[in-house]
Protein backbone atom coordinates (compact mmCIF):
# COMPACT_ATOMS: atom_id res chain seq x y z
CA UNK A 1 0.00 0.00 0.00
CA UNK A 2 1.85 3.42 -0.95
CA UNK A 3 1.73 6.14 1.75
CA UNK A 4 -0.12 9.37 1.76
CA UNK A 5 2.64 11.06 0.85
CA UNK A 6 2.88 8.92 -2.44
CA UNK A 7 -0.12 9.86 -4.10
CA UNK A 8 -0.49 11.03 -7.63
CA UNK A 9 -1.03 15.06 -7.56
CA UNK A 10 -3.99 15.63 -10.08
CA UNK A 11 -2.41 17.93 -12.76
CA UNK A 12 -3.67 21.42 -12.42
CA UNK A 13 -6.31 22.60 -15.16
CA UNK A 14 -4.83 24.38 -18.07
CA UNK A 15 -5.98 28.25 -17.67
CA UNK A 16 -9.04 29.14 -19.55
CA UNK A 17 -8.31 31.25 -22.21
CA UNK A 18 -9.89 34.73 -22.49
CA UNK A 19 -11.07 36.00 -25.32
CA UNK A 20 -9.60 39.09 -27.01
CA UNK A 21 -11.01 42.10 -26.66
CA UNK A 22 -12.56 43.61 -29.04
CA UNK A 23 -9.99 45.37 -31.71
CA UNK A 24 -6.94 43.71 -30.17
CA UNK A 25 -4.93 41.38 -32.45
CA UNK A 26 -6.88 39.81 -34.98
CA UNK A 27 -10.72 40.61 -35.06
CA UNK A 28 -12.86 38.64 -32.59
CA UNK A 29 -15.81 38.90 -35.35
CA UNK A 30 -16.18 36.49 -37.83
CA UNK A 31 -14.39 37.10 -41.00
CA UNK A 32 -16.03 37.62 -44.43
CA UNK A 33 -14.56 35.57 -47.61
CA UNK A 34 -14.02 37.69 -50.82
CA UNK A 35 -17.10 36.42 -52.04
CA UNK A 36 -19.22 37.23 -49.24
CA UNK A 37 -18.09 40.67 -49.33
CA UNK A 38 -18.89 41.29 -53.07
CA UNK A 39 -22.80 39.33 -51.82
CA UNK A 40 -23.12 41.81 -49.27
CA UNK A 41 -22.44 44.59 -51.47
CA UNK A 42 -24.83 43.99 -54.18
CA UNK A 43 -27.57 43.07 -51.47
CA UNK A 44 -27.28 46.65 -50.71
CA UNK A 45 -26.03 48.02 -54.21
CA UNK A 46 -29.10 46.15 -56.45
CA UNK A 47 -32.25 47.35 -54.67
CA UNK A 48 -30.94 50.82 -55.20
CA UNK A 49 -30.30 50.50 -58.69
CA UNK A 50 -33.58 48.55 -59.52
CA UNK A 51 -35.51 51.17 -57.26
CA UNK A 52 -33.73 54.37 -59.11
CA UNK A 53 -33.51 53.12 -62.60
CA UNK A 54 -36.64 50.92 -63.03
CA UNK A 55 -38.76 51.62 -59.97
CA UNK A 56 -38.26 55.55 -59.94
CA UNK A 57 -39.38 55.95 -63.94
CA UNK A 58 -42.87 53.67 -63.40
CA UNK A 59 -43.91 55.19 -60.09
CA UNK A 60 -43.32 59.03 -61.38
CA UNK A 61 -46.16 58.29 -63.73
CA UNK A 62 -48.72 57.80 -61.35
CA UNK A 63 -47.65 61.47 -60.02
CA UNK A 64 -48.51 65.19 -61.59
CA UNK A 65 -46.49 68.14 -61.44
CA UNK A 66 -42.50 69.04 -61.64
CA UNK A 67 -42.63 67.20 -58.27
CA UNK A 68 -43.32 63.85 -60.15
CA UNK A 69 -39.47 62.70 -60.86
CA UNK A 70 -38.38 63.74 -56.87
CA UNK A 71 -41.10 62.25 -55.31
CA UNK A 72 -40.61 59.03 -56.86
CA UNK A 73 -36.82 59.06 -56.63
CA UNK A 74 -37.23 59.51 -52.73
CA UNK A 75 -39.59 56.69 -52.24
CA UNK A 76 -37.51 54.16 -53.89
CA UNK A 77 -34.43 55.33 -52.46
CA UNK A 78 -35.93 55.85 -48.70
CA UNK A 79 -37.21 51.77 -49.47
CA UNK A 80 -33.66 50.48 -50.69
CA UNK A 81 -32.08 52.00 -47.45
CA UNK A 82 -34.63 50.79 -44.55
CA UNK A 83 -34.10 47.27 -46.70
CA UNK A 84 -30.48 48.04 -46.04
CA UNK A 85 -31.18 48.36 -42.26
CA UNK A 86 -33.13 44.98 -42.09
CA UNK A 87 -30.34 43.42 -43.78
CA UNK A 88 -27.75 44.58 -41.46
CA UNK A 89 -30.03 43.18 -38.15
CA UNK A 90 -30.64 39.73 -39.65
CA UNK A 91 -27.07 39.40 -40.60
CA UNK A 92 -25.97 40.42 -36.97
CA UNK A 93 -29.33 37.99 -35.65
CA UNK A 94 -27.97 34.99 -37.52
CA UNK A 95 -24.40 36.06 -36.46
CA UNK A 96 -24.99 36.36 -32.61
CA UNK A 97 -28.52 35.14 -32.10
CA UNK A 98 -29.40 38.30 -30.78
CA UNK A 99 -30.31 41.62 -31.41
CA UNK A 100 -29.74 43.54 -28.13
CA UNK A 101 -27.50 46.20 -27.67
CA UNK A 102 -24.47 45.13 -25.92
CA UNK A 103 -24.78 42.90 -28.97
CA UNK A 104 -24.86 45.39 -31.70
CA UNK A 105 -22.48 47.64 -30.20
CA UNK A 106 -20.31 45.22 -30.77
CA UNK A 107 -21.06 43.32 -33.79
CA UNK A 108 -21.57 46.88 -35.71
CA UNK A 109 -18.76 48.90 -34.06
CA UNK A 110 -21.27 51.15 -32.42
CA UNK A 111 -18.45 52.15 -30.07
CA UNK A 112 -16.60 55.32 -29.63
CA UNK A 113 -13.12 55.57 -31.63
CA UNK A 114 -10.25 53.08 -29.68
CA UNK A 115 -6.57 53.93 -29.49
CA UNK A 116 -5.12 51.34 -31.19
CA UNK A 117 -2.02 51.48 -28.87
CA UNK A 118 -3.50 52.03 -25.20
CA UNK A 119 -7.01 50.50 -26.05
CA UNK A 120 -8.82 53.44 -24.59
CA UNK A 121 -12.40 54.46 -25.83
CA UNK A 122 -13.20 57.71 -26.78
CA UNK A 123 -11.85 60.80 -24.65
CA UNK A 124 -9.85 63.24 -26.79
CA UNK A 125 -10.28 60.62 -30.02
CA UNK A 126 -13.54 62.47 -30.67
CA UNK A 127 -11.30 65.21 -31.55
CA UNK A 128 -10.41 63.13 -34.90
CA UNK A 129 -14.41 63.90 -36.16
CA UNK A 130 -13.15 67.80 -36.64
CA UNK A 131 -10.62 67.50 -39.56
CA UNK A 132 -12.80 64.67 -41.30
CA UNK A 133 -15.75 66.73 -41.03
CA UNK A 134 -13.51 69.92 -42.60
CA UNK A 135 -12.16 67.55 -45.11
CA UNK A 136 -15.22 65.95 -46.19
CA UNK A 137 -16.68 69.74 -46.35
CA UNK A 138 -13.78 70.38 -48.77
CA UNK A 139 -14.37 67.58 -51.04
CA UNK A 140 -17.48 69.60 -52.02
CA UNK A 141 -15.41 72.27 -53.50
CA UNK A 142 -14.09 69.83 -56.26
CA UNK A 143 -15.88 69.70 -59.60
CA UNK A 144 -17.97 67.35 -60.19
CA UNK A 145 -20.41 65.53 -62.78
CA UNK A 146 -23.27 67.06 -63.56
CA UNK A 147 -26.25 65.01 -62.71
CA UNK A 148 -29.76 65.09 -63.94
CA UNK A 149 -31.98 67.99 -62.37
CA UNK A 150 -34.93 65.76 -62.71
CA UNK A 151 -33.22 63.07 -60.60
CA UNK A 152 -31.26 65.57 -57.88
CA UNK A 153 -33.06 66.40 -54.73
CA UNK A 154 -30.47 69.11 -54.45
CA UNK A 155 -31.63 70.92 -57.75
CA UNK A 156 -35.11 70.24 -56.98
CA UNK A 157 -35.07 71.80 -53.80
CA UNK A 158 -33.42 75.12 -55.03
CA UNK A 159 -35.74 75.67 -57.31
CA UNK A 160 -39.52 77.29 -57.65
CA UNK A 161 -41.37 74.06 -58.03
CA UNK A 162 -39.11 72.11 -54.81
CA UNK A 163 -39.70 75.10 -52.73
CA UNK A 164 -43.15 75.58 -53.26
CA UNK A 165 -43.82 71.67 -52.83
CA UNK A 166 -42.45 71.28 -49.62
CA UNK A 167 -43.58 74.94 -48.21
CA UNK A 168 -45.83 73.43 -45.17
CA UNK A 169 -45.79 69.90 -46.62
CA UNK A 170 -44.81 68.32 -43.42
CA UNK A 171 -45.39 64.80 -44.67
CA UNK A 172 -42.87 64.97 -47.32
CA UNK A 173 -40.82 66.78 -45.27
CA UNK A 174 -40.95 63.68 -42.39
CA UNK A 175 -40.29 61.33 -44.99
CA UNK A 176 -36.86 63.32 -46.05
CA UNK A 177 -35.83 63.16 -42.95
CA UNK A 178 -36.65 59.96 -42.67
CA UNK A 179 -34.51 59.12 -46.06
CA UNK A 180 -31.75 61.12 -44.36
CA UNK A 181 -31.39 59.24 -41.19
CA UNK A 182 -31.28 55.79 -43.12
CA UNK A 183 -28.80 57.46 -45.50
CA UNK A 184 -26.03 58.66 -42.33
CA UNK A 185 -26.98 56.24 -39.57
CA UNK A 186 -29.18 53.43 -39.89
CA UNK A 187 -28.62 52.17 -43.61
CA UNK A 188 -25.60 52.83 -45.38
CA UNK A 189 -23.24 53.77 -42.97
CA UNK A 190 -24.29 50.98 -40.40
CA UNK A 191 -24.08 48.04 -43.23
CA UNK A 192 -20.47 49.53 -45.17
CA UNK A 193 -19.14 50.64 -41.72
CA UNK A 194 -20.33 48.79 -39.31
CA UNK A 195 -21.45 45.91 -41.02
CA UNK A 196 -18.83 45.29 -43.95
CA UNK A 197 -15.91 46.83 -42.75
CA UNK A 198 -15.31 44.36 -39.42
CA UNK A 199 -15.49 41.42 -41.44
CA UNK A 200 -13.15 42.53 -43.90
CA UNK A 201 -9.75 42.20 -43.10
CA UNK A 202 -10.06 38.76 -43.25
CA UNK A 203 -10.25 38.95 -46.67
CA UNK A 204 -8.17 42.05 -47.85
CA UNK A 205 -5.89 42.35 -44.73
CA UNK A 206 -4.49 45.94 -43.86
CA UNK A 207 -6.31 47.40 -46.75
CA UNK A 208 -9.63 46.62 -45.98
CA UNK A 209 -10.31 50.07 -45.56
CA UNK A 210 -9.42 50.55 -49.34
CA UNK A 211 -11.53 47.86 -50.15
CA UNK A 212 -14.48 49.01 -48.42
CA UNK A 213 -14.03 52.90 -49.86
CA UNK A 214 -14.47 51.68 -53.51
CA UNK A 215 -16.72 49.16 -52.97
CA UNK A 216 -18.89 52.19 -50.81
CA UNK A 217 -18.10 54.48 -54.11
CA UNK A 218 -19.30 51.95 -56.67
CA UNK A 219 -22.24 50.86 -54.48
CA UNK A 220 -24.00 54.17 -55.65
CA UNK A 221 -24.89 52.74 -58.69
CA UNK A 222 -28.00 55.06 -58.40
CA UNK A 223 -26.49 58.02 -58.48
CA UNK A 224 -23.38 57.08 -60.87
CA UNK A 225 -22.14 60.58 -61.72
CA UNK A 226 -21.80 60.75 -57.93
CA UNK A 227 -19.40 57.74 -57.50
CA UNK A 228 -16.09 59.90 -58.54
CA UNK A 229 -16.96 62.14 -55.06
CA UNK A 230 -18.39 59.17 -53.23
CA UNK A 231 -14.69 57.46 -53.42
CA UNK A 232 -12.75 60.23 -51.50
CA UNK A 233 -15.27 61.05 -49.34
CA UNK A 234 -15.44 57.56 -48.33
CA UNK A 235 -11.46 57.04 -48.22
CA UNK A 236 -11.61 60.19 -45.85
CA UNK A 237 -13.73 58.11 -43.36
CA UNK A 238 -12.81 54.28 -43.81
CA UNK A 239 -9.77 54.48 -42.95
CA UNK A 240 -9.80 55.81 -39.51
CA UNK A 241 -12.97 53.97 -39.03
CA UNK A 242 -10.77 50.89 -39.45
CA UNK A 243 -8.20 51.96 -37.31
CA UNK A 244 -10.36 53.07 -34.42
CA UNK A 245 -12.64 50.33 -34.43
CA UNK A 246 -15.73 52.88 -34.65
CA UNK A 247 -18.28 52.98 -37.41
CA UNK A 248 -19.64 56.14 -35.22
CA UNK A 249 -16.82 57.73 -37.30
CA UNK A 250 -18.80 57.70 -40.14
CA UNK A 251 -22.16 58.10 -38.87
CA UNK A 252 -21.21 61.60 -37.39
CA UNK A 253 -19.18 62.54 -39.89
CA UNK A 254 -22.28 61.90 -42.37
CA UNK A 255 -25.04 62.97 -40.00
CA UNK A 256 -23.36 66.59 -40.27
CA UNK A 257 -24.49 67.06 -44.15
CA UNK A 258 -27.99 65.54 -42.32
CA UNK A 259 -28.24 68.22 -39.83
CA UNK A 260 -27.73 70.77 -42.20
CA UNK A 261 -29.92 70.04 -45.31
CA UNK A 262 -32.54 68.97 -42.33
CA UNK A 263 -32.54 72.46 -41.33
CA UNK A 264 -32.52 73.91 -44.71
CA UNK A 265 -35.30 72.07 -45.54
CA UNK A 266 -37.44 72.53 -42.17
CA UNK A 267 -37.22 76.35 -43.47
CA UNK A 268 -38.87 75.78 -46.23
CA UNK A 269 -41.33 73.61 -44.66
CA UNK A 270 -42.10 76.74 -42.63
CA UNK A 271 -42.89 79.20 -45.14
Amino acid sequence: MSSPHSATVPPAPPPIAERAPHGAGASSLPQYSPRRVLGTWAVAALPMAIGAWVGAPLLANSFEGPSAWPRAILLCLTAGMVWQFIFVMLAVHREHGSLRWSVLKDALWLQAPQSPRSRRRGGRLWWLLVPLILAVAATEEIPKIPSPSHRDLATFLQSNAGQDFFSGNWPWFALTITMMIFNTVLGEELLFRGLLLPRMRGAFGRWDWLANGVLFAVYHLHTPWSIPGSLIDTLIISYPASRYRSALIGICVHSVQTVVLGGLLLVLVLR
